[in-house]
């Protein structure tokens, strides 16, 4: 009986034994994604307009805003959501298309928006 008392007690007493302290953690933030020199993403509305002139669509969803341009070879949609602390809308996500649907590169649709005829 004895022996079982004193296994008890250190079985308890070992329990509530501080354990070491294990270093925290720490993740590194995400590396800033690069910005290739034809994107888009981080524009704000009002530069778009200047590169692209007034969009053909507008859409607002909650706090985000879609703006699509329009041309005679692609439509490009411009998705916009609010950044950082200041809440200023700029563009996270583009999609491009031939205006029938099909797919469509985003450097040519771009190229072909800035250029298009007047």
């Amino acid at each position: 009986m004895r022996r079982l008392l004193t296994l008890s007690v250190a079985l308890v007493l070992a329990g509530c034994a501080a354990r070491p302290e294990q270093p925290a953690v720490v993740t590194p933030p995400p590396a800033p994604q690069p910005v290739e020199p034809g994107s888009l993403t981080g524009l704000t509305a009002q530069e778009l307009v200047g590169r692209f002139g007034s969009p053909a669509l507008q859409v607002r969803e909650g706090s985000s805003l879609k703006l699509q341009f329009r041309g005679p070879r692609c439509v490009m949609d411009a998705y916009l959501y609010p950044s950082g602390g200041s809440g200023t809308l700029k563009v996270t996500h583009v999609d491009t298309r031939l205006p029938s649907g099909g797919d469509m590169d985003q450097a040519a649709c771009i190229f072909a928006l800035r250029n298009k005829p007047i």
